[in-house]
């Protein structure tokens, strides 16, 4: 393994602990990859009977899932995985900075777009945020979605129950506006006491027809 480690020099090697493991599956002997985030069990082996045995493509797939398109192109800017190890997988394992990750030799401070992900950016996006936090789940737009209804319909069960219990005067208010690609809205909104407190209730916002 030693003489093998020589040779180790892809940055990729960086993202998984320095010592694998070395196993035996049928009578082949492999070398067992353990990626370094705390929360993964992956592994990718490689076999030592095979010719491509020092290929990393399956290693790099990995790295790509686990932390991040983004990580993964700043590890190929480096020089070697000593690199790697010391200036991203450390600053990244360490507190989630990918400041470093994303630094250039001779191209400057990193500029980031304010402008809203296509879908073509949504993967990346995910990718970046998921960075030095690798075991969060980021829900899809479909089920954040969802949730938004259900929480809605939810509150709309509670809001028309609770006022139509309500033993006392309910006070409305109405309010018009229009958005800056000029369309009319108006907001209908409830108020009253409850329970020794003031509350004050949004029931419905209506979009005004043209006339």
């Amino acid at each position: 393994t030693e003489w093998l480690m020589k040779e180790w020099v892809s940055p990729v090697y960086a993202f998984f602990n320095l010592m694998p493991k070395i196993i035996e599956i049928s009578g082949r002997r492999a070398h067992e990859f353990k990626c370094q985030v705390k929360s993964c069990k992956a592994t990718v082996r490689c076999f030592l009977d095979k010719r491509d045995a020092r290929l990393t493509s399956n290693m790099r797939k990995h790295v790509r899932s686990c932390w991040g398109e983004e990580v993964l192109q700043s590890a190929d800017d480096a020089k070697d995985a000593d690199e790697v190890r010391k200036n991203i997988v450390g600053s990244v394992l360490r507190n989630g900075s990918i400041t470093t990750s994303f630094e250039r030799k001779g191209k400057g401070k990193v500029t980031y777009s304010h402008r809203q992900h296509t879908r073509a950016e949504t993967k990346c996006f995910q990718s970046l945020m998921k960075t030095g936090r690798l075991e969060y789940y980021l829900p899809s737009p479909l089920t954040i979605s969802r949730d938004v209804r259900l929480v809605f319909a939810r509150t709309h069960q509670h809001i028309a129950k609770m006022t139509r219990e309500y033993d006392g005067k309910l006070n409305f208010t109405t309010d018009g506006w229009s958005s800056p690609n000029h369309r009319a809205f108006i907001a209908v909104s409830a108020h009253f006491e409850h329970k020794g407190k003031y509350l004050s209730l949004p029931l419905d916002i209506i979009e005004v027809p043209k006339v």
